[in-house]
């Protein structure tokens, strides 16, 4: 709690003017200054909007003062004698006409945007819903103020005692998604008081285990302040993942350890920092809780819906729906870009964050109806002083026209990349895939990124998500099991490029076993080593399960809390080997490879077949193959050449090598990723046996020689055809 000058922030003698200063329109929200706070919200269709003060119960209305001051959009006022802790919110008067899209009703009580922090339970009764629920088109006119949400003045103070942001560079950058609470809420080692918490993820035993691995940055889901559905809160489930916004300033409370959560997060912050480590938020500014004409009346649309949303211009009295969760802000309006901007700063210079993950990040660049990459939003990040040194990811798709936008973001800005995704899962795990679309992945995806000038790097390659199945489901289901999501098992992914390995499930079969482990590893070199930024799911390095369920965005409890009592610690070994090579070597680095001749008649990039000749188109082409070797021959490499290896087949494969000096580095059947192979000392020196289902890495540790191999490209230009 902060420190409050006197009791609630209210005045020494309890009572408030009846009228207040104009005050002044900026900063937007509430901000206490010497004798007064200040008080400024954007509505541009208003007649008047009041300010509401509450006891420090928040159940009781102490006054109720009209803002005197307008300036363009934003109303504002001073309120004297007011200070930190104060509890108020706001009511706006204006037409009530949804045909139109308004939909003021002064009868509730809104939640102040800029909120800094957020207090009280809501409880999804009818009285904060401003429609009346038999007759939408009028207003409801019960009064909700007693059990509304409120909005808390605050005083930020913090002591960061000199922290200093990573700035690591994006060819070292390591990205591990992971859940505050299910994080740590298993983990050995945690305090049982902090486990699930701010606290628990800087502790030292999560630390620990971030720097065992090698990870250079962790992604946290939404941690930002939400609200349950309502349907949630009926079947007795929580919005576990967190993807519904309600205070986009507001650490949510329900991690911390602490009654203090902002200072939680930021001493986090600056412990992950101290550690090495980048903090990454996934941030929803696309919709809010308040969902399409039938949600509640909580801020945005009380106070100005037509402003706030996104309506279709035909239907006032509905929303476009392009989130999926019943509305979309509209960042075509100054104002509500204004927010989003404001509230990027926020995390960015008061709680020191590193970059953010945008959900359904088209929803932010569209203008009237097309996604445009020149939009206002992007125009205004990359602008922005603070927040243009920050990493930027977009998850490229939404449900609007044309919402599939993979590699059309802006220059700076990275993608998920669920080409990777889907490509990496059919080649290992049995589905459609030529040699040619997997070496396409393992190369950067040339045919998104590089004809649109964009580095290698903005890919983000993953395999494994929060959204959808485990790595350990990945190989033990060929079917999702989402039945405790309470929905007949018909949400979540139905096309998941999953392989049971021959058994549906858990089982005691050794052969089933030894297939998922071998699987397991070879994913996760795929992503490791490819070209591009990797992404690892929190639990994915140690065999986590959540028994098949690949939509767990409502269950917190053990079916996603990372199984720590029954981690796989070969594998999380084998997975921090991994990163240690990708760290020395960087098989594929940053730039574009040509597969052309350089002056000393050396190729940077060959792709081979097990035979050791290079690949022709019909064997690029080839859906039956899962064989291909890249030789990675960048010269000036201080470590030499190096010799990628693929088996994608469920039998042994003998492969010709190149000349050099080779020793191995990688060995993916191996539990650990280790292997002390090296050609000077193999029964045939000229080929390698390279075993199912693996991925072999070999360095020459000869010294740099024209003797090289040479290959001709079969794609001049480009990587791979």
């Amino acid at each position: 709690m902060d420190r409050l000058s006197h009791a609630a922030g209210q005045p020494a003698d309890g009572q408030w003017p009846a009228v207040l200063a104009e005050g002044r329109p900026w900063p937007m929200g509430a901000h206490a200054g010497e004798g007064g706070v200040n008080f400024a919200v954007f509505s541009a269709n208003a007649t008047q909007v009041d300010l509401c003060v509450y006891d420090a119960a928040g159940a009781v209305e102490l006054a109720r003062i009209p803002l005197p001051g307008r300036s363009g959009d934003i109303w504002h006022g001073w309120l004297p004698g007011a200070a930190p802790g104060l509890l108020y919110g706001f009511r706006a008067q204006g037409p009530w006409r949804p045909d139109r899209g308004h939909r003021f009703n002064p009868n509730k009580l809104l939640l102040d945007p800029w909120a800094r922090e957020i207090v009280g339970r809501f409880d999804w009764r009818c009285a904060h819903f401003g429609a009346d629920p038999v007759h939408p088109q009028h207003m409801d006119t019960r009064d909700n103020g007693a059990d509304a949400l409120k909005a808390r003045v605050v005083q930020d103070r913090f002591d960061w005692q000199g922290d200093v942001p990573p700035a690591i560079p994006l060819a070292d950058t390591v990205i591990y998604e992971l859940h505050v609470r299910g994080f740590t809420r298993r983990m050995p080692g945690v305090p049982a008081e902090l486990r699930g918490t701010y606290d628990g993820l800087a502790s030292d035993a999560a630390l620990a285990h971030l720097k065992r691995l090698g990870v250079t940055a962790v992604s946290l889901l939404p941690v930002q302040q939400i609200l349950d559905e309502s349907r949630l809160i009926e079947m007795g489930l929580t919005n576990y993942w967190g993807y519904n916004t309600l205070g986009f300033f507001c650490p949510d409370p329900r991690y911390a350890a602490t009654a203090q959560p902002r200072d939680e997060f930021r001493s986090m912050v600056r412990r992950l920092h101290q550690a090495g480590f980048e903090v990454l938020l996934d941030v929803v500014y696309n919709h809010t809780p308040e969902g399409d004409e039938r949600g509640p009346t909580i801020s945005w649309r009380g106070l100005d819906n037509r402003s706030w949303y996104r309506l279709p211009p035909d239907q006032r009295d509905r929303y476009e729906n392009w989130s999926g969760c019943g509305n979309a802000l509209d960042l075509n309006q100054p104002r509500t870009l204004q927010m989003v901007l404001d509230s990027l700063r926020y995390w960015v210079g008061e709680m020191h964050v590193d970059g953010f993950r945008f959900d359904l990040a088209p929803v932010l660049g569209r203008g009237a109806r097309a996604f445009d990459r020149h939009g206002a939003f992007f125009k205004a990040l990359h602008q922005d002083p603070l927040l243009q040194a920050v990493k930027l990811i977009a998850e490229p798709w939404d449900l609007g026209p044309d919402g599939y936008q993979v590699g059309q973001f802006p220059h700076g800005w990275l993608e998920w990349n669920d080409h990777f995704r889907d490509t990496a899962r059919a080649f290992w795990l049995g589905g459609d895939c030529t040699r040619g679309e997997f070496a396409l992945r393992l190369a950067g995806s040339s045919d998104l990124f590089q004809r649109r000038q964009r580095p290698p790097a903005e890919s983000v390659n993953y395999v494994v998500s929060h959204d959808g199945f485990t790595l350990a489901d990945l190989v033990s289901y060929d079917m999702r099991h989402n039945e405790a999501n309470l929905e007949d098992n018909r949400d979540g992914h139905g096309h998941n490029l999953s392989w049971n390995c021959g058994w549906e499930g858990p089982t005691e079969d050794p052969l089933v076993l030894e297939r998922r482990r071998r699987l397991q590893r070879c994913l996760l070199a795929t992503v490791v080593l490819s070209q591009g930024t990797p992404m690892l799911a929190a639990g994915d390095e140690l065999g986590h399960s959540q028994g098949g369920n690949n939509n767990p965005y409502c269950q917190d409890n053990e079916l996603t809390w990372i199984d720590w009592p029954n981690a796989d610690q070969a594998l999380v070994d084998y997975t921090a080997h991994l990163l240690s090579l990708r760290k020395r070597l960087l098989p594929l680095g940053l730039r574009w490879y040509t597969g052309l001749d350089n002056a000393q008649g050396l190729q940077d990039l060959a792709w081979l077949r097990r035979t050791g000749e290079p690949m022709t188109p019909e064997h690029w082409n080839n859906r039956m193959s899962r064989i291909l070797g890249a030789f990675i021959g960048l010269p000036g490499r201080a470590d030499g050449p190096l010799l990628l290896m693929v088996n994608g087949r469920d039998m042994d494969a003998s492969f010709r090598l190149p000349a050099g000096q080779w020793v191995g580095e990688l060995d993916s059947t191996a539990a650990d990723g280790r292997t002390t192979w090296r050609r000077s000392e193999a029964p045939d020196p000229d080929h390698y046996m390279l075993p199912a289902r693996s991925m072999v890495l070999l360095r020459d540790a000869g010294p740099a020689q024209a003797g090289w191999p040479i290959f001709k490209p079969t794609s001049p230009g480009s990587s791979i055809p």
